[in-house]
């Protein structure tokens, strides 16, 4: 097979990594790429939302399929793009149609969806700037902090946590009135629920699923969970409290109720469905919907997937899935970013990046890196995700801080307690 994945962060890496060893990979192109990922394919130069350019190439390098990374493509409709343009419908698309998309695309869609098919989840209710006094009033009846979030997808900038009623109100009142864009012409506030987080991935063919390592991932930029929202820096899978009882309870109250209710509302989804997930004493809630792999989570759960990773997509496209068996690694597997000095504010770009080739015993995959005369240079604030296999949390741990030492750019930066929670 000739596979195209989109993308350029280090999911993509993941995932050309992790096909590099199938038996049906032929070509492997990826679009736009990084560094990393131009040793394990082509890298090509098209946005991963420019749909006419993708058809021409996968018209003229004879590409069976079309992996989507990021959410952007789905949310704008790739899937339905490709599935009803005759000359390039037999393309396999790993990914949702742009409806089932809005599970991520819409934060009120989702919200409306886990209503109807009785999904817990924190109570909401959704604001547009006509209604704003009814926001207010919701507002009140809330205890602090307050979460509000923009409907539309914000480049993840668009949830706010306010502990001050009155700010909520008057930045309920500036979200509405285009802080974040179009994004904001909605707003949902949302009760705070407090807990410990975990992300939960199933892989689906709108029919069957199968649910994939659980991942916890640290998003603030300081050490202890402070500073500023990031991206991501760092991942631990499997999670210690996600054990049986508990996954009993997210795979029946959640998952199923999820994939049948996609069935049932007759939304075509042939990929992933990421489940962001708080567990309260024990009990799942849904905190949001994704539509796709996470960054920096897929970093640890591919490489705790054993089994052929296009057999699995194959078996998606043509909805066989529940014929398969995943094959998972027992082991612990952790990640730990390396990102540019500033992140998640402003930072410098095109610093080399030196010791990548003396590390032997972790992975490194590219997040934020592009080639200048042949060598890798920075090229975004996430730089490198450095994963490790462990018998432990703590001796995958201590095998990826070892090796992040090998490596070295100007500025450079990582956490140090990746894990120190679940310890």
């Amino acid at each position: 097979m000739n596979v195209l994945i989109l993308g350029s962060g280090g999911r993509e890496h993941a995932f050309a990594w992790r096909m590099r060893s199938s038996k049906y990979l032929n070509n492997l192109f990826i679009a736009p790429g990084n560094a990393g990922t131009a040793s394990l394919g082509t890298n090509v130069a098209i946005s991963p939302t420019d749909f006419q350019a993708l058809k021409s190439f996968s018209l003229g390098n004879d590409v069976d399929m079309i992996v989507v990374g990021p959410e952007d493509p789905l949310v704008q409709g790739i899937y339905d793009y490709f599935r009803n343009d005759e000359d390039v419908c037999h393309v396999a698309v790993i990914g949702p149609s742009q409806k089932g998309a809005q599970l991520e695309g819409s934060k009120d869609f989702a919200k409306e969806f886990m209503s109807r098919h009785n999904i817990p989840t924190a109570r909401y209710k959704t604001i547009r700037l006509e209604n704003i006094e009814e926001g207010n009033y919701f507002l009140e009846s809330l205890q602090p902090p307050y979460v509000l979030k923009a409907d539309g997808l914000a480049a993840g900038k668009g949830v706010l946590i306010i502990d001050d009623l009155n700010e909520a109100k008057r930045l309920l009142w500036e979200m509405l009135n285009g802080m974040f864009g179009s994004a904001s012409d909605k707003v949902v506030i949302e009760e705070f629920l407090k807990g410990i987080e975990c992300s939960v991935f199933v892989l689906t063919d709108g029919k069957s699923y199968k649910i994939l390592p659980v991942a916890k991932d640290y998003k603030r930029i300081g050490e202890g969970d402070t500073g500023l929202n990031t991206g991501g820096m760092g991942a631990v899978s499997p999670v210690p409290f996600a054990d049986a009882k508990f996954m009993e309870k997210v795979e029946q109250r959640i998952v199923l109720p999820t994939v049948n209710g996609i069935k049932a509302e007759k939304i075509d989804y042939k990929g992933f469905i990421f489940f962001g997930l708080i567990n309260i004493d024990g009990e799942p809630k849904v905190i949001e919907y994704n539509v796709r792999m996470g960054d920096p989570e897929t970093e640890v759960v591919l490489p705790l997937v054993k089994s052929d990773i296009l057999d699995l997509f194959v078996s998606v496209a043509t909805e066989t899935l529940d014929t398969k068996t995943v094959e998972i690694d027992n082991r612990y597997a952790v990640t730990v970013m390396m990102v540019s000095g500033g992140y998640p504010g402003s930072y410098e770009k095109g610093k080399t990046i030196s010791g990548i080739e003396q590390i032997k015993d972790s992975i490194v995959f590219h997040a934020g890196t592009t080639l200048k005369n042949d060598e890798p240079v920075t090229s975004g604030g996430r730089v490198l995700a450095v994963t490790s296999y462990g018998h432990t949390m703590n001796e995958a741990l201590e095998n990826s801080y070892k090796n992040i030492e090998k490596i070295s750019f100007e500025n450079s930066y990582f956490r140090k307690d990746i894990g120190f929670d679940l310890r």
